[in-house]
């Protein structure tokens, strides 16, 4: 599977981990794509469905993908745009970066956003309690090369031919309003902000907000696929174990690459949580499961909790 990458990018974005995840999703030809925490939108994009609704509660993202869908946005607009852009980019420096931040913040133009987001440091999408985009230049003025600016507009042209094909919907919303819309012919992914991680892509997440998450994953009548984090070298995710004994739970070993310095990018055993079972699971002891987090090959890992009495 060839991934198609979004024109848009984020911390924790799942590009590498897009065919495992769809290839363990189950949606009924009838059914609708939820997706409550789109980000970049690297895995519904690629899962491709019939209807879908991805919602977000950054408006920025929405916006972006409205204005592809509306037209607004096209690879010929992106394209002349990121070449004006890059070439003054080059010229000025991380001066007009910071211009060009300046001006997103007042008008928050969606070709703004996508220039900021591809000139920022590392890649990263963040915004302050005030709703302002405010991640550093990337130092890379000569960032927009010609081929570079061809490659985004190539992304964007994939969604624009996909958002004509097919029916999709990108609205602003809560998790809380799109997880209870979805119905049991129906399919919930979510991805989203790790809990100890992330947190400030654009509003805050704590463990209320992940307790409320997993308590209406639990009441869906659709199947679902959650994303998150289960260990790395240094500590575990407390809520593989407190919230999610009752679901099928399946790892892999992946490499995120957000950080200044290359010691401190380290390799993160994800998991997805599954309410169903893709392939019959398979009773581990304790040891054997820690045997099997230490390969980097997917595993069907079932966790229990003793009974009561």
């Amino acid at each position: 599977m060839t991934v198609k990458v979004p024109p848009l990018k984020c911390q924790g974005i799942k590009t590498r981990l897009t065919e495992w995840i769809k290839d363990h999703s189950t949606l009924e030809n009838d059914g609708t794509w939820f997706e409550p925490f789109l980000g970049s939108g690297v895995v519904g994009f690629n899962v491709q469905p019939r209807r879908a609704i991805f919602a977000d509660v950054n408006p920025h993202i929405i916006n972006f993908y409205n204005a592809i869908r509306e037209g607004k946005v096209t690879a010929g607009i992106a394209k002349e745009f990121l070449e004006h852009e890059g070439q003054n980019l080059e010229s000025r420096g991380e001066g007009h970066y910071y211009e060009v931040r300046e001006r997103f913040n007042e008008d928050f133009r969606p070709l703004d956003f996508l220039f900021l987001n591809r000139a920022c440091f590392n890649g990263v999408m963040r915004f302050n309690k005030k709703g302002k985009y405010n991640v550093p230049f990337g130092h890379k003025p000569h960032r927009f090369s010609k081929a570079y600016v061809t490659k985004i507009a190539n992304q964007i042209r994939y969604v624009s031919q996909a958002v004509s094909q097919y029916d999709w919907a990108f609205v602003c919303s809560d998790f809380r309003k799109v997880i209870p819309a979805a119905a049991e012919n129906d399919f919930v992914y979510c991805d989203p902000p790790y809990l100890g991680r992330h947190v400030d892509y654009f509003n805050s997440w704590g463990e209320q907000e992940e307790q409320e998450l997993y308590d209406l994953l639990s009441a869906t009548a659709a199947r679902f696929i959650l994303s998150t984090w289960h260990s790395n070298r240094y500590r575990s995710n407390p809520a593989i174990e407190k919230y999610t004994y009752r679901f099928t739970i399946l790892t892999r070993e992946h490499f995120y690459h957000v950080g200044a310095k290359e010691r401190n990018r380290n390799s993160m055993l994800e998991a997805i949580v599954l309410n169903y079972s893709p392939l019959p699971p398979i009773a581990l002891g304790t040891e054997e499961q820690l045997a099997l987090m230490e390969t980097s090959q997917p595993q069907y890992v079932l966790y229990s909790t003793p009974s009561a009495g």
